[in-house]
């Protein structure tokens, strides 16, 4: 299954609220999408790139601290409502987390790791709203092609400031003092062509 539009437009949350419990719910640029829960690999991947930084920035074992690192968190990003894969917010910025079941105070970054089912979403109207709501990295992370994209934010644009693949050690922003062994996030799964 595909993320696919519902409804017409303009989509309410409580038409998000309705949805499957086996379904994400989105909505994008007044648009409700559906998506599948992520499979193996995909869930895989998020949770040893969670598992990575966590430590190291979030509780600050052999790193800096200073961040939230939070799986699939919902974003209220004025009228929008995503949901990345991983997103992170300096502590700086967001000294305690919210009491509720979403964040209405964008992240500082985002992760959205790819699936064939969501890859078209995340890449072009997910970015645009993470530009516009001052989003400042997003990571594509794409477990079929083994591959990590850094974008940074620029004036409302992301630039393309990194990319890595297969079997690379990583510095990326904004977590460059800890190198990622991108194989290790592959994990034992066999590559694209291989399945």
């Amino acid at each position: 299954m595909t993320a696919k539009k519902i409804g017409k437009r303009p989509a309410t949350y409580e038409q998000l609220e309705a949805l499957p419990e086996h379904l994400i719910g989105e909505i994008v640029e007044g648009e409700l999408w559906a998506s599948p829960r992520p499979g193996n690999r995909h869930a895989m991947v998020s949770s040893a790139l969670g598992g990575e930084l966590y430590g190291p920035f979030q509780i600050g074992r052999n790193g800096p601290g200073g961040w939230w690192i939070v799986d699939e968190p919902e974003l209220h990003l004025g009228s929008d409502v995503l949901v990345p894969d991983l997103a992170g917010w300096r502590k700086e910025s967001l000294p305690v987390p919210p009491d509720a079941p979403f964040f209405e105070l964008p992240p500082d970054w985002v992760c959205e790791v790819l699936s064939p089912s969501t890859a078209r979403l995340d890449r072009i109207r997910k970015i645009r709203l993470y530009a516009r709501a001052g989003v400042r990295y997003v990571w594509l992370l794409d477990p079929l092609e083994r591959s990590l994209q850094v974008l940074r934010s620029e004036h409302s644009r992301f630039l393309i400031v990194g990319g890595f693949e297969e079997s690379e050690r990583a510095r990326a922003e904004p977590f460059e003092e800890l190198e990622l062994d991108l194989e290790a996030l592959w994990g034992p799964m066999p590559p694209r062509g291989e399945e």
